[in-house]
Formats: structure tokens, C-alpha cells, sequence
């Protein structure tokens, strides 16, 4: 039977909360990161295992990536949520292996008395092939710990300061285990950053070198002679040539990583006065 008197009058009425604008991440649009404060305009995209991130450059042609999530950017001061764009603009600008834009000028810049230090050679060698271009141009030394227990004495015969910071990368920085508990005192002029994985292998994407997923390595093996030996690679030094050959520049490397190496970056090239 039909309410000749309509709905209930004591019933609240329904509010709508303010709808937030979904934009098109069109190329060259300039937003802000709400959670950071970062700006910049829109150059790329990069989807991870957690979704869909996008590429933000600023004024000084460093990129950062951060996650496509509701009401997550600001334009001109108002909330708006991000959507890739249903066509792909091609880029005319030269770009570096790690997205920035290249700079007109290749001469190197002399070096910082900031530093990134990294865990190993391999390390090294990766953030070399996709952000050499950006450190050079930044004057950023990158030195090899040999190993993350070797942190502690590295950093009391580097003594960091206002002007002489210290970023360093770390391998499974995860609650619980070894890395954390070596990084969880390292003083305010040092920035500790890592990635998930267990090793800087595992950062490079699966189909980068052609396989579908990284193996699971039993616990109490060595992970890099696990992996060659599950995937037929031969010893740990052919199975790096292979890792190695299969990057080319930030597309084939997992967001945690490329997140970690570029906030170190901005770390140590924002010199405190």
C-alpha cells in the first residue's frame, strides 16, 4: 500500500559529504602530494603489487613516485582525486634512466660532502645504472658498506652533520629483523630508507628478467644461490649479469625501491644552512 504521507518525518535526512573531483593525470598537470606537501607536475606512472602510483616532477627536475589513492592530491588548495588518463601522451623531453629531466648540462658536479651508502656492490652497481645520470648531476658519492653490520664504524670515520649527511639504503628493512634493529640509532643528520625485499635483486621486476615471480628460497640457504639454482641461472655471478642486463631504467625496478632511493636523494642534496 502506498505512504500517502512519504517517508518518515522524524527520520534524519540524508547528507551527501562533498564529492572530490577525479582528474585526468594528464601530463605536465601540477598537483600536491596532501601527505607530504611534495609539488610537482605529472610525467609518468608506475604500478606496483599495492596499485597504481604516479610520477611527480618539481622545479629542480627530481622525480618522486606516490600512490593514486582517494582525495590523496591537491589542486590550487582543493582536494581531488587522480586518475591515469585514458590515452598516453608520448614524451618529447630527454629523460634520465630514473625519469628526471635531463638537464641540458652533462658536466658532472663536484662532489657533495653528503654521501649515499649502500649495503653492497650490487646495490651500488643498480642505483648506478638507473640514477647515475641524477647523482652525478647532484655531486652524490655512493660508497659500498660491504655489508650493513660495517654501518656503525662507517658513519663514526664519516661523522655526519648539518652540511655532511648521511642516506643509506637498507635490504629487508622490516620490523623484526637484522636491519631494522642495525638502523635503529644512526643520530639526526643520517636517514635510513629501504625496500621490503630481501635482497636488491628482488626490487628489479620479475618480467624485467623474464620470469614470473621471484622464487621462494628455503630458510638457512644463501638467497642468491637459491634463486640460480631454482631458476637455472648457474652461480650467483651469472645470475646477477642476468638481473643486471634486464634493467634499464626505472620501469623495471619495484616502487618500494624507487621510492627509498629518490626520498634519499632529496635527503642528502637539502643541505642543512
Amino acid at each position: 500500500m502506498d505512504d500517502p504521507y512519504g517517508r518518515d518525518i522524524l527520520a534524519a535526512p540524508r547528507r551527501e559529504g562533498p564529492q572530490v573531483p577525479v582528474i585526468p593525470a594528464e601530463k605536465g598537470l601540477v598537483v600536491e602530494d596532501v601527505a607530504s606537501g611534495y609539488c610537482g607536475a605529472v610525467v609518468g606512472f608506475e604500478k606496483s603489487y599495492d596499485g597504481l602510483f604516479v610520477r611527480l616532477e618539481d622545479r629542480r627536475g627530481g622525480t618522486r613516485v606516490f600512490a593514486m589513492r582517494p582525495s590523496a592530491f591537491l589542486i590550487d588548495g582543493k582536494p581531488v582525486t587522480l586518475a591515469r588518463p585514458t590515452t598516453t601522451v608520448a614524451s618529447g623531453a630527454a629523460r634520465t634512466a630514473s625519469g628526471s629531466r635531463k638537464a641540458a648540462q652533462s658536466r658532472a658536479r663536484v662532489a657533495r660532502a653528503s654521501r649515499l651508502f649502500v649495503e653492497g656492490v650490487h646495490d651500488a652497481t643498480l642505483v648506478e645504472r638507473v640514477w647515475g645520470d641524477d647523482l652525478r648531476a647532484e655531486g652524490i658519492v655512493v660508497e659500498s658498506l660491504d655489508g650493513l653490520d660495517n654501518l656503525a664504524d662507517a658513519l663514526a670515520e664519516f661523522e655526519p652533520g648539518p652540511r655532511r649527511r648521511a642516506g643509506v639504503l637498507v635490504d629487508h628493512l622490516v620490523a623484526g629483523s637484522k636491519e631494522h634493529r642495525l638502523t635503529g640509532s644512526v643520530g639526526p643528520h643520517v636517514l635510513v630508507c629501504g625496500h621490503p625485499y630481501i635482497d636488491v635483486w628482488e626490487a628489479v621486476k620479475p618480467a624485467s628478467v623474464k620470469i614470473r615471480a621471484w622464487p621462494v628460497v628455503p630458510r638457512g640457504t644463501d638467497w642468491k644461490t637459491g634463486v640460480c639454482t631454482a631458476l637455472g641461472w648457474g652461480a650467483p655471478r651469472d645470475g646477477w649479469r642476468r638481473v643486471l642486463s634486464g634493467v634499464s631504467d626505472y620501469r623495471d625496478i619495484e616502487v618500494p625501491l624507487l621510492r627509498a632511493v629518490e626520498e634519499l636523494i632529496d635527503f642528502v642534496t637539502a643541505e642543512a644552512g
